[in-house]
């Protein structure tokens, strides 16, 4: 509506301009599109002119969180001071919060990253892949089944699965490889009663994204999963668009190229045909855990973000560089895997964050005391 305003003002002093009332009706379209000027629009990014938005309060939004959890309290003190004018005032074009999934947004101890179980799933169970799957690929999927079994990841597992995993999934079009982690996603959550394994997010860190999002941030999921399916994954739980997801990569080639060793060459020398889809190429870019998740918000953000959420110490450098010479108010928050009834956690890792967050300012979130529920009164642990 108020676009409208400034539009109608403004040809209606272009209009008066060739008749009376010349000075009046150019004044109130100068003066509405100043107006319209002053303010920033939340979509990529891109600084325009916005309708007024009233926030909705903390206490309403978070409503799942408990009276006097500590996190929440200072998410909301901290929203109400960088949107009020002053000297904590932050634009609408700077508000950007980051977001881990796994163990942030989405649960991954059921029994391990969803990747991961998609991976094993692929390689062991699936009829259609399991009797071409190569011996290092079965090694890589029985080393996540130990991981299940007894708790300790062997150095370098990370690297190693996401290589594996984008040669699994190779040759699949974009549109197969969603439909087919939609349908992993629907079989039942093995460690939970009343959940499907896509259902897993938890809902008060979900009601975070809708309160942010309503004081006109910009949020973006960083992630050390796979790009693509954390695109899939998140749809219809996550508002957010897909270029707001940043994950591990692999290559993505057309359907019709000669894939040579040389991938960079190739994308060259090839000109893409108008009958050709786009594939996973099976080539592995980047990992995006650690330093990496630094990395990729500068290039792929472009700025700084205000606000960091993660779990582990996967995202402490994603936390750091939120709240490290930030020009703005900042704040980096860190989940617990602290409940113990309600979700599959792990108070040794718990306990090893909460320390972290005392030697390096973040925030600690207790699943255990500053929620009222984590996945819904209907569903319970196994």
């Amino acid at each position: 509506m108020r676009y409208a305003i400034c539009g109608l003002y403004y040809f209606y002093g272009v209009y008066k301009m060739k008749h009376i009332k010349q000075f009046a009706a150019v004044f109130l379209a100068f003066s509405c599109v100043l107006g319209c000027a002053g303010q920033s629009v939340n979509r990529g990014n891109i600084e325009n002119c916005q309708p007024v938005i009233t926030p909705i309060s903390g206490d309403e939004a978070l409503s799942l969180w408990t009276e006097n959890a500590v996190a929440k309290k200072e998410l909301i003190s901290y929203i109400e001071r960088i949107t009020k004018p002053g000297a904590d005032f932050v634009p609408v074009v700077d508000r950007v919060a980051v977001f881990d999934l796994d163990g942030t947004l989405l649960c991954e101890t059921d029994p391990n990253y969803l990747d991961y179980n998609m991976y094993v799933y692929r390689v062991l169970e699936d009829p259609a892949y399991k009797d071409k799957a190569t011996q290092a690929q079965i090694e890589v999927a029985n080393k996540i089944l130990q991981v299940n079994e007894t708790g300790i990841v062997p150095q370098g597992l990370d690297v190693e699965h996401q290589i594996a995993y984008m040669e699994v999934f190779a040759g699949m079009t974009i549109s197969e490889y969603t439909d087919y982690v939609h349908k992993f996603f629907q079989q039942p959550a093995p460690g939970y009663n009343g959940m499907k394994r896509g259902e897993a997010f938890y809902k008060p860190m979900l009601e975070v994204i809708k309160y942010l999002q309503a004081n006109q941030f910009t949020v973006y999921i960083v992630s050390g999963t796979d790009r693509l399916q954390v695109r899939a994954g998140i749809a219809g739980f996550i508002d957010i668009p897909e270029r707001q997801v940043i994950g591990s990569d692999g290559t993505i080639v057309a359907k019709g190229q000669d894939k040579t060793d040389n991938l960079n060459a190739d994308n060259l020398n090839y000109l893409y045909k108008t009958d050709d889809v786009l594939i996973r190429g099976g080539g592995f870019i980047v990992k995006n855990l650690k330093m990496n998740k630094v990395a990729v918000i500068a290039q792929e953000i472009g700025k700084q973000p205000v606000l960091s959420f993660g779990n582990s110490t996967g995202d402490s450098s994603m936390a750091q560089y939120v709240i490290s010479n930030n020009p703005y108010p900042s704040k980096a928050f860190m989940l617990l895997a602290d409940d113990l009834v309600r979700e599959n956690g792990n108070q040794a890792k718990a306990d090893k964050m909460s320390k972290l967050c005392q030697e390096n300012g973040w925030i600690p979130i207790s699943m255990k005391n500053d929620w009222t529920t984590i996945y819904g009164d209907g569903v319970t642990r196994k």
